[in-house]
């Protein structure tokens, strides 16, 4: 296991070559051609079989070890945000308004690299690796589409175990940070439109005035969280944008709340609705106006299979060093897609420390800013250790240890 970070850091010239191409030219959503094409290219001349999603810019790649084994499923997201870049770097976006800002075109890269690495070492290979280059993670469900398009039998057997890597400037470059259970939070949006009666704001005893209510509701659920919510599987209901009226004296007929719904839990998050709706309609009601709450539901919770973690973190002390393998003090409150995966297969979501040297980590741009650098030498990191995980996988390193049932 300790050769093959070596051989990730000789191939890093190349992986940096393909994450610089991907960054420059940042696509958005389920449909990403120019970086199916490159993607493709990096891809051809090895031995894989490659099957091209239709319904998205997804791409299966199934590399078949020498000897029979089990399958894994490794994935990397290709998609970028809608974000204007100022890192002032040489190789930044070209494509205005567009942004490589959550490591994304890093990903995609490091999963080349793997496929690359492991093509090398097939004939030590046992068994099975479904590469998943997926498009659409950010806010797109790029990963439900490529699972409802038969993704987890397109090596013929399914995947047995999964793993992923997201980048983070939370972290040490090259260090490698994971948790067993939830690691990361279920996702929804609310929006609450609160309808009153508009009027002239200096008579407001003649109207129905949606405006203090809206206020009302945001202090209510508020508290409602505090009371309700188990501590112990906690979540988060913020309100980030608040829109009524149209100038000073006006009262407005309506007033809307949107925001974004957290929880570390599905019993978390159904309380979390029930809360929304129960606060709105009964604060509403109070002063004689209606709420109307909607939800757009977004990603499950990321749930890190206990046992496959467990199998994870052992790979990762072996093939890196135990000083460079850690565990998050608490699970992150952001989404990710890769939760539809790890409902089907037992996996596991691993970061993977890219703060840049000489700076401290938290206390950089991290993802999502436009302004975020990563340090692209961890990429060798997490080429081996993805290289490292597979290769574990097929000799029976994890040997179903889990009590893991598909979702």
């Amino acid at each position: 296991m300790r050769s093959l970070l070596p051989e990730a850091r000789s191939l890093l010239p190349r992986t940096v070559d393909l994450r610089r191409r991907l960054h420059r030219n940042p696509e958005r959503g389920n449909h990403l051609p120019l970086t199916r094409a490159l993607v493709l290219g990096e891809l051809e001349s090895l031995p894989l079989d490659i099957t091209e999603h239709e319904t998205t810019s997804g791409l299966a790649a199934v590399l078949r070890g020498a000897r029979p084994g089990p399958t894994i499923l490794l994935r990397g997201d290709m998609d970028a945000l809608p974000v204007l870049e100022d890192t002032g770097l040489p190789f930044a976006s070209e494509r205005t308004g567009f942004m490589h800002a959550c490591g994304h075109d890093m990903h995609t890269a490091m999963l080349a690299g793997a496929a690359r690495l492991l093509a090398s070492r097939r004939d030590e290979l046992a068994g099975s690796v479904l590469f998943m280059f997926q498009p659409g993670e950010e806010g797109f469900f790029g990963a439900r589409h490529m699972l409802e398009e038969g993704l987890l039998d397109t090596a013929g057997e399914r995947p047995s175990g999964a793993f992923a890597v997201h980048v983070s400037n939370l972290y040490p470059s090259g260090t490698v940070w994971f948790r067993a259970g939830p690691q990361m939070a279920a996702t929804d949006e609310v929006a609450i439109t609160i309808r009153g009666v508009g009027g002239h704001a200096s008579a407001p005893h003649l109207a129905f005035d949606p405006v203090p209510v809206a206020a009302e509701i945001i202090l209510a659920v508020e508290t409602a969280v505090t009371r309700r919510i188990n501590v112990f599987e906690p979540g988060v209901i913020t309100f980030a944008r608040i829109d009524a009226g149209t100038t000073h004296n006006v009262i407005p007929e309506t007033a809307q709340l949107l925001g974004t719904v957290r929880a570390l839990s599905e019993t978390t998050r159904t309380e979390l609705h029930a809360i929304l709706r129960r606060v709105a309609r009964n604060v509403a009601a109070a002063h004689g106006v209606e709420a109307e709450v909607e939800f757009g539901v977004g990603y499950p919770v990321t749930v890190n299979d206990p046992g496959y973690t467990g199998f994870v973190r052992s790979v990762a002390t072996r093939t890196l060093g135990a000083d460079s393998v850690g565990e998050p003090p608490w699970p992150s409150m952001g989404g990710e897609d890769f939760s539809y995966v790890l409902n089907e297969v037992p996996g596991t979501m691993a970061y993977l420390g890219t703060c840049p040297p000489g700076r401290e980590p938290g206390r950089v741009p991290n993802n999502h800013s436009n302004r975020v650098v990563f340090d692209e030498d961890a990429m060798a990191t997490g080429v081996a250790l993805h290289a490292a995980v597979a290769m574990a996988h097929g000799d029976g390193g994890f040997g179903g240890g889990s009590d893991f049932q598909p979702g």
